[in-house]
């Protein structure tokens, strides 16, 4: 693990990687080894146990249900449709990779800086997730829940403005393109296999090029984050 001696250090390695941990989350780690995995990517450690990928898939299931119970609660009188559509808004790939850099996860984030493809990708909200099934284990549900309530829903995802948001960004896109007389379609680049998970990469092509690319565990998802990166390119 020569990795995590590196990042770690020694004694003071630990108590500095607590302290920005502290910092960044607003939490004090207990079990130091779930967060040093956590905010571990593929690209420096290839063993399951020793990346964050199982992390971040528990993280996922956790935030959902965390962001499903908030809204329930805030939202007694809507419907189901409602209630998943802001579910969506919240917890969607582009917007947690935006949040994750904005509180810093970026700077502490363990990953290969050379890889030039990890530059434009969404490996920092999968950090967050990550680090969230981290809290879920080190913490419990109930310590969990209030975390992320009080450090990332309340301070963080402006509940009462992503009300006013479409989300389907997508449908957004192929108006304009029509309205505007440009030929959009969406195509799907690859598909693969992620520790047992299926990551799709759709490419959003305008006139018969390639404007955006998005990644995501569904065809769905990774359609509306390339159509959000195509809509900030054309400045829509």
């Amino acid at each position: 693990m020569e990795l995590f001696g590196k990042f770690l250090g020694k004694n003071k390695g630990k108590q500095s990687l607590e302290k920005q941990l502290q910092n960044v989350l607003g939490i004090k780690p207990g079990n130091i080894f779930l967060y040093t995995t956590a905010l571990s990517h593929r690209s420096v450690k290839e063993g399951t146990d020793e990346n964050n990928e199982r992390l971040e898939y528990l993280g996922d299931a956790v935030l959902s249900a965390i962001v499903a119970d908030y809204l329930f609660k805030k939202y007694p009188y809507k419907g189901e449709g409602f209630l998943t559509e802001m579910r969506s808004k919240m917890v969607n790939r582009q917007q947690l990779n935006d949040l994750a850099i904005k509180i810093g996860l970026k700077k502490i984030t363990l990953y290969n800086k050379f890889d030039g493809s990890l530059k434009g990708s969404q490996i920092f909200g999968n950090t967050l997730e990550a680090l969230v099934g981290a809290v879920y284990l080190d913490k419990g549900y109930k310590r969990t829940q209030t975390w992320v309530q009080k450090h990332i829903i309340i301070p963080h995802l402006y509940v009462d403005d992503l009300e006013n948001i479409d989300i389907n960004l997508k449908n957004k896109l192929i108006g304009w393109a029509s309205k505007n007389g440009r030929i959009l379609t969406f195509q799907t680049l690859d598909e693969k296999l992620e520790n047992s998970r299926r990551v799709f990469t759709v490419a959003a092509v305008l006139d018969g090029e390639q404007l955006s690319i998005g990644k995501a565990f569904n065809k769905k998802d990774a359609s509306q984050i390339a159509a959000q990166l195509a809509i900030e390119k054309l400045g829509l």
